[in-house]
C-alpha cells in the first residue's frame, strides 16, 4: 500500500504501523522523484548540460549528491530558505509564485510541494549513506487488450527497493506512448485506447523504464482461416497476428518469390535461363531447393561481406577523418570475405576481432581497433561501436548520464569502456603497419562525474577478473557467449532485417526498452535457434526464406493494408545503391566500370563501398560512407537527383548505348513478342501482362528490326518502380 508522499520513504508490501514521530522526507527517495516528475531535471529545463538559467540538475537525477550539494550549499541562502522554508526559491519559482522560465511545475496544495516543503522544514537534511536504492520497475498489467466499449485501463508502477520492499509511484513516474493515436498514457498511469493497432506505452522512474504492450481490437467479430505453416516462425507470426485480428496476406507467385529471393540472397535479380528454368520446375521443394542453391553462390558471400564491411566501417583515410591504410582496409575486407565464404560461426567471427592482436596487415581482424582517425585511437569510440554493432544497444547516451530510455548507466558505461583502455598501437618499421597489442596495466576508465576509475564490466553484468590479462579475451567470452541474449538477438534480428527490409526491433541498432520489438517471442526465438546452430547464419536464412511469412505477397487485404510491423505481407523495399547498380548491369549485360578497380566488378564488391570509386550513381543512390556504424548510413529514401539521374544521367544510357541484348536477339531472328518477355524477365523477372503486350505490341511491331524501339521497352522499364523495389 501506498503512503501520501509527504510521509517517510517506503510503501511497503503490507500496510505499515507507524508509532512515534513520522521522519522527515528522503532528499533521495522523495525529493529528487518530485523533481523529476515535475520536469525540473529533463533536458529541456535544469538537466540540461549546463543547466539553465545559472541553475543544474543532474539529467533526470542521476547525480543525486551533486544536485543535493547545488540546492542546498552551492548558493547558501538562495535557493532553500532554512528560516521560512515557504519562501524558499526553490518552491517559490516552481509553484509560479515569482517568475520562472520553466512555468509553474506544481500546485502550492499538491503533495509534491507538500514533500519539498516538509524536507526544507526538517532543515534539508542528507541522507544516511546505507539507504536503500531502486533496483527496478514493474508496470502492471505488462499487456493489456482493449475491444468493444472498453476504452480506459488503469496501470500501476510499482518500484522495488534494495531493502526488500515496494513503492507504488503513479504519481512520480513519468510517461510516454510509442504511438499516440491508438494508446496514449495519462501522468497518472492510466491508458486511453485510440484506433486499432498495436503499440507499447512506458513509465520511468528513477533510472528504470519499462514497458506495456498496449492491442485495440477491431469492430466486429473475427475468425481466424486455417493458414498454412511451415515453421516455427509461421507459427510465431500467425499467434500475433491472431491476436491482433489481423488476416496474412496470400502466397507470392512463383515470379514473385524467385526475384525476391534472388535479389536478397545474392543482391542480382535472375538470367532469363535461371527464371525459365524455375518457372518450367513444378516440384514441390523447388523453392527450398533454390534458397539452398543461392546460399552457396559467390555472390551470397560478396553481399554479406559488404554488409559487414559497412557495419565495421572498412574503408582506408581517403584524404578524410576516418579510416586506416588502404592496403590494411583491403586485408579487413578480403578477411570479412573469407569468413563468410568459408561458412566461419558468427559467435568466432566476432570473437577473433574482438581478441584480436598483433600487425594490421598480417592478422587483419585487429583492423577492429583502425577504422577511426589515423593515431588517435579512442577506447570510447571503440567501445560504442562494439556495443552498437554486436549488441545493437547505443550505449554512448550514458556517457555524460544515466541514459535516458534505457537501463544503462554511467557505471555500465565506463565499466565497458574499461575493456579496450588497454589496446595500444605500436608503428611497425613500415611507416603503413603498426601492431595492436594489450597493456594490462593500463589504468580503467575514469568516471565522468568524480573521476574515480571504473573496473571492466560486462552490460548489464558481472566484473570479469582481468587482473595482468587482457581484459578483451573476457569480453569476447562473455559477449559471443550462447547464453547472451543482446548477442544473439542482435545477430538474429540483423539477418532478419536483410529479408524483411526492417527489423523485430527498428532500427535494429537501437535496441532498448522504450524501442521494443514488435513481436518479442519471435525475435527471442530467433535468437535461440541461431545459439543452437553454433550460430551458423545459413541455416536460420534457411528457416527465414522457408517460412511462408517471406513467401507472402506483397498484395494486401483489409485487415492487414497498414501493417509495417508485424509481417503479415511483403514490404516494399527500395534496392541499395549497389544492388540497383549491379541489377541494372545485369538486365543490361553490361558491366560497370569503376575507378582503380579490374573490369567486371560488381559494385557489392567494391572493398571500400563507393568512396574511392568516386561513382555518382552510389552516392547519389545513398551508398553507405561507412563513417560510422549506424545503419542509418545506408539511404533509401528517393530523391529528386536519383529520379532526374535515372531518366537523363549516364548510367541508364551508357549502358543501353553498349549492351548486346537486343542487338543480339533481333540477329537471331527472335519475334517482338520474345523479345518482350525476355525484356520484363530480365528487369522485372515476370512476362508482360496481356495489357502491357496489347499496348507495346504494336510499337516494336511496326518496325519488328528496330533497334530503337526496344531500347524505349527497356529504358522505361529500368525507370520502373517495380524495377527500383524488391517486393
Amino acid at each position: 500500500m501506498a503512503l501520501s508522499l509527504a510521509a517517510p520513504l517506503f510503501a511497503a508490501n503490507t500496510t505499515p504501523t507507524l508509532i512515534g514521530p513520522i521522519p522527515p522526507p528522503s532528499f533521495r527517495l522523495d525529493v529528487e522523484p518530485v523533481l523529476f516528475r515535475a520536469g525540473c531535471n529533463s533536458g529541456g529545463c535544469h538537466g540540461a548540460a549546463s543547466g539553465k538559467d545559472g541553475f543544474h540538475l543532474g539529467l533526470f537525477g542521476y547525480d543525486p549528491a551533486g544536485d543535493y550539494y547545488r540546492l542546498t550549499q552551492q548558493i547558501v541562502g538562495r535557493r532553500l530558505d532554512l528560516a521560512v522554508p515557504k519562501q524558499s526559491l526553490l518552491l517559490l519559482k516552481a509553484t509560479g509564485m515569482v517568475p520562472h522560465s520553466g512555468g509553474r511545475r506544481f500546485k502550492p496544495d499538491s503533495p509534491y510541494y507538500n514533500t519539498v516543503l516538509k524536507w526544507i522544514e526538517a532543515g534539508a537534511p542528507d541522507d544516511a549513506p546505507n539507504l536503500p536504492t531502486v533496483t527496478g520497475i514493474s508496470l502492471t498489467p505488462d499487456k493489456v487488450v482493449f475491444s468493444g466499449k472498453d476504452t480506459k485501463r488503469p496501470l500501476q508502477v510499482i518500484a522495488k527497493y534494495s531493502d526488500g520492499t515496494t513503492r507504488v509511484v503513479n504519481n512520480l513516474a513519468l510517461y510516454l506512448t510509442n504511438n499516440k493515436t491508438t494508446a496514449d498514457i495519462d501522468d497518472q498511469a492510466t491508458v486511453t485506447a485510440g484506433k486499432t493497432g498495436d503499440t507499447f506505452v512506458f513509465a520511468r522512474f528513477a533510472k528504470f523504464t519499462t514497458g506495456a504492450e498496449i492491442i485495440v481490437l477491431p469492430p466486429g467479430s473475427f475468425k481466424w482461416p486455417k493458414a498454412a505453416s511451415n515453421n516455427y516462425i509461421d507459427d510465431l507470426v500467425y499467434a500475433k497476428l491472431k491476436n491482433l485480428r489481423i488476416l496474412p496476406s496470400t502466397l507470392a507467385t512463383d515470379e514473385e518469390f524467385l526475384r525476391r529471393a534472388y535479389l536478397d540472397v545474392i543482391g542480382l535479380p535472375p538470367t532469363p535461363e535461371e527464371y525459365a528454368r524455375f518457372v518450367k520446375d513444378h516440384a514441390r521443394d523447388k523453392r527450398a531447393r533454390l534458397i539452398d542453391e543461392l546460399l552457396e553462390r559467390d555472390e551470397f558471400a560478396d553481399l554479406w561481406t559488404t554488409r559487414w564491411a559497412e557495419a565495421l566501417k572498412v574503408r582506408s583515410d581517403n584524404n578524410s577523418a576516418f579510416g586506416t591504410d588502404r592496403k590494411a582496409a583491403y586485408e579487413y575486407y578480403q578477411w570479412i570475405h573469407d569468413q563468410v565464404k568459408r561458412d566461419v560461426p558468427l559467435d568466432q567471427f566476432v570473437r577473433t576481432q574482438i581478441a584480436s592482436a598483433g600487425s594490421n596487415f598480417q592478422n587483419p581482424a585487429v583492423n577492429l581497433y583502425t577504422m577511426l582517425p589515423q593515431g588517435q585511437y579512442d577506447p570510447k569510440a571503440v567501445a560504442q561501436d562494439v556495443a552498437q554493432v554486436f549488441t545493437g544497444v547505443r550505449v554512448q547516451c550514458a556517457q555524460c548520464h544515466n541514459h535516458p530510455f534505457d537501463r544503462w548507466t554511467q557505471d555500465d558505461y565506463y565499466g565497458f569502456v574499461s575493456f579496450f583502455t588497454g589496446v595500444k598501437r605500436k608503428q611497425a618499421s613500415e611507416e603503413r603497419e603498426f601492431y595492436i597489442y594489450d597493456d594490462p596495466n593500463a589504468a580503467p576508465a575514469k568516471h565522468l562525474l568524480d573521476g574515480h576509475p571504473v573496473p571492466a564490466h560486462f552490460l548489464g553484468g558481472d566484473a570479469p577478473d582481468t587482473k595482468g590479462k587482457d581484459p578483451r579475451l573476457a569480453l569476447a567470452e562473455w559477449l559471443t557467449s550462447k547464453d547472451n541474449a543482446l548477442f544473439r538477438q542482435n545477430l538474429a534480428n540483423r539477418i532478419w532485417a536483410q529479408f524483411f527490409g526492417r527489423g523485430i526491433v527498428e532500427p535494429v541498432d537501437d535496441v532498448r526498452i522504450s524501442n521494443p520489438p514488435s513481436n518479442r517471442e519471435l525475435l527471442e526465438e530467433l535468437g535461440r535457434r541461431l545459439a543452437s546452430y553454433d550460430f551458423d547464419a545459413k541455416r536460420l536464412i534457411r528457416d527465414i526464406c522457408n517460412s511462408r511469412t517471406y513467401q507472402l505477397a506483397a498484395a494486401t487485404n483489409p485487415t492487414n493494408r497498414d501493417d509495417d510491423a508485424q509481417f503479415s505481407h511483403a514490404r516494399l523495399r527500395r534496392l541499395r545503391a549497389d544492388v540497383l547498380l549491379d541489377s541494372i548491369a545485369e538486365a543490361t549485360a553490361t558491366p560497370s566500370t569503376f575507378n582503380e578497380t579490374p573490369n567486371g566488378f560488381r559494385a557489392v564488391q567494391l572493398f571500400e563501398g563507393g568512396n574511392r570509386a568516386n561513382n555518382y550513381f552510389l552516392k547519389t543512390f545513398g551508398l553507405c560512407p561507412r563513417e560510422s556504424v549506424n545503419v542509418s548510413e545506408t539511404r533509401l529514401e528517393p530523391t529528386l537527383a536519383q529520379a532526374l539521374h535515372l531518366l537523363n544521367g549516364d548510367t541508364i544510357e551508357g549502358k543501353l548505348g553498349k549492351s548486346t541484348v537486343i542487338s543480339g536477339m533481333l540477329k537471331a531472328g527472335r519475334k517482338p513478342e520474345e523479345i518482350l518477355d525476355e525484356l520484363f524477365i530480365r528487369t522485372l523477372s515476370r512476362k508482360p501482362s496481356e495489357p502491357e503486350k496489347k499496348r507495346l505490341l504494336p510499337l516494336v511491331a511496326a518496325n519488328a528490326t528496330d533497334r530503337k524501339a526496344y531500347e524505349d521497352v527497356l529504358w522505361a522499364l529500368l525507370n520502373s518502380t517495380e524495377f527500383a523495389f524488391n517486393h
